[in-house]
């Protein structure tokens, strides 16, 4: 999964059984994409329902995703929180990390940020690290320093697989998204960032997140240093998210 295009497609707080299983079953009937890793990242509920309908998919490999988890390890009183080991347990393979909303609305910062990494690469599944700036940071041209502050905390981890998804936080839901340049610029600085914090020999996945869509989509995975998109709205239907996968395919 380290040498393709990673699409993702984040449900947030979206989703019923029967039209997750109509989008599943749609998805499952995909032709082969060989050059696609493709993700689902229901809401909590849903993962073992989403992991079920994909185990039988005949044509691609769909992982199931999880769009947050517990900072705390293990079992414990901690009511309402969802850990690691939990997630792993019902099939997980991908968790994000970060995500602007988790801060905007959780005020989640770099050191539970940290803690949930650790968890997450401790049980054996893939972090997905979501960093972006504000739209003030973007225009005090600050926007480098507040993603480098972000990516501070994969300095020292133990594994050597790094997947960052790079979302302007003012190009999320707002139909707004960052130009050619200026996706370019962040994603080849996020690389040279994860290599200096890392080492040369880190394996690197940089997706793009912020409004993609099937019209932008091709456009974006031509860029240099695009390793795939995090996919918002455009992943709750078969149409608009199988256009982007295949215009992964496509790159």
């Amino acid at each position: 999964m380290w040498d393709k295009k990673w699409v993702i497609g984040n449900w947030k707080m979206n989703g019923r059984l029967q039209n997750n299983n109509a989008l599943v079953h749609k998805l499952r009937s995909m032709p082969v994409q060989q050059k696609v890793c493709i993700g689902i990242a229901p809401p909590t509920v849903y993962l073992s329902q989403v992991h079920n309908a994909v185990q039988i998919v005949l044509n691609n490999t769909i992982h199931t995703c999880a769009q947050d988890v517990s900072r705390f390890a293990g079992n414990g009183a901690y009511t309402g929180e969802v850990s690691a080991e939990m997630l792993k347990d019902v099939g997980v393979d991908v968790v994000l990390i970060g995500h602007s909303e988790r801060s905007l609305y959780f005020n989640e910062k770099n050191d539970i940020q940290r803690h949930k990494i650790e968890n997450v690469l401790a049980v054996g599944l893939t972090p997905l690290l979501c960093v972006g700036e504000s739209l003030k940071e973007r225009e005090d041209g600050r926007e480098k320093e507040a993603v480098a502050y972000q990516l501070s905390v994969l300095k020292g981890l133990k594994t050597d697989c790094f997947a960052v998804a790079y979302e302007p936080v003012w190009a999320i839901g707002t139909g707004k998204v960052a130009n050619k340049e200026q996706i370019a610029d962040m994603h080849a600085f996020i690389y040279s960032e994860i290599l200096s914090l890392c080492g040369n020999d880190a394996k690197i996945r940089v997706l793009y997140g912020g409004s993609v869509d099937p019209a932008n989509a091709a456009d974006i995975f031509a860029v240099p240093h695009v390793d795939g998109a995090l996919v918002g709205g455009a992943s709750l239907t078969y149409e608009a998210f199988s256009d982007i996968i295949r215009a992964a395919e496509q790159a």
